[in-house]
């Protein structure tokens, strides 16, 4: 989530300076997929539909790329690849806008819904938004982060204009917390087991169960629109291949873990393991089938988010399809 709507903001410009590359799939049989952040337990299905022959079993063969530094959607976007994975928040600017949208759209939740929230150390005693009134926020200076923290702080009674809000793009969140901040935004699956784990005592405030609005989804596997036009039985046939990936992950968390650390050795092996059995239960949680999108959820949150003037466009239930997967 760090960064992504930062770097939106270049991302017009370099499609444009990327068009002339478009059309690298055409003729190679290699479907590209770039991940968002470095190899963890958001990505697990993928790699075990690599690793259990589910894409070669679709005639796929399927190259997982790591990230650029401005983010995936502007490679998604300029046809330099035909999947990725970003969250709701970051594609709905870069689809909402007056000029260069994006050719972009969501294909599938990867976790049905939002694990990310607030943590902070016990001792700084915040059990609630309006706790946050005094203390220092961890902001990544996006208009979304203020409209967040002052829609749960508001809606708790407090004042927004009394939180302080110190600019901090830690990777490492208990560090940032031992030192220059009192609260940070995590997603849950990593860095709140990582405290579980670490016996960290810590007091984590869920967004998505505070405010049902913020029950965006994150992450997302985004596709690009055009690709997707004319190669609509290709993109079933990838997310049929997903899907196994994810519902064996759900069923056989231990060795799913295994198949993860497998292609990601230097990540922790323990909090691999309980990262994916807090994930298993909640990839698909109480959706129908895995991916699938509630449009009513989804355009719950693009409606706040352009009414707070967070889109150029309201596009409230645009942005997704569920037509691509499997039935």
């Amino acid at each position: 989530m760090k960064k992504k709507l930062c770097r939106l903001l270049a991302a017009a410009c370099l499609l444009a300076a990327c068009t002339a590359c478009r059309g690298g799939h055409e003729g190679s049989g290699v479907v590209r997929f770039v991940l968002d952040w470095t190899p963890n337990t958001n990505h697990t299905g993928l790699y075990v539909a690599q690793e259990k022959g589910y894409f070669e079993n679709e005639g796929l063969k399927v190259e997982i790329m790591q990230p650029p530094e401005d983010g995936a959607l502007v490679l998604l976007g300029a046809g330099n690849a035909e999947f990725a994975v970003d969250v709701q928040e970051g594609l709905g600017p870069a689809i909402a806008r007056k000029t260069d949208a994006l050719p972009v759209t969501a294909v599938a939740a990867i976790v049905c819904h939002n694990t990310s929230g607030l943590l902070s150390l016990k001792k700084s005693g915040i059990e609630r938004p309006r706790d946050l009134e005094g203390k220092r926020f961890a902001t990544w200076e996006t208009p979304l982060v203020d409209a967040v923290i002052r829609r749960i702080v508001e809606a708790d009674g407090g004042v927004f204009e009394n939180v302080k809000m110190i600019p901090n793009h830690a990777t490492d969140a208990f560090s940032a917390l031992q030192t220059d901040v009192d609260s940070i935004w995590i997603y849950y699956a990593w860095d709140g087991v990582a405290a579980e784990k670490n016996n960290i005592d810590a007091t984590f405030l869920d967004l998505g169960q505070l405010d049902p609005t913020l029950d965006f989804y994150t992450p997302v596997i985004v596709t690009n629109t055009d690709y997707a036009a004319a190669n609509p039985d290709e993109v079933r046939a990838f997310l049929r291949a997903v899907s196994r990936g994810y519902q064996f992950a759900m069923e056989n968390p231990d060795e799913a873990a295994d198949i993860l650390l497998r292609y990601a050795p230097e990540l922790d092996e323990t909090l691999v393991r309980r990262s994916q059995a807090y994930l298993a239960t909640r990839y698909q949680a109480d959706a129908p089938r895995w991916g699938e999108i509630d449009p009513v959820r989804w355009g719950a949150f693009y409606a706040w988010m352009f009414e707070n003037g967070l889109l150029q466009e309201d596009i409230r239930e645009q942005g997704f399809t569920n037509e691509y997967l499997p039935t």
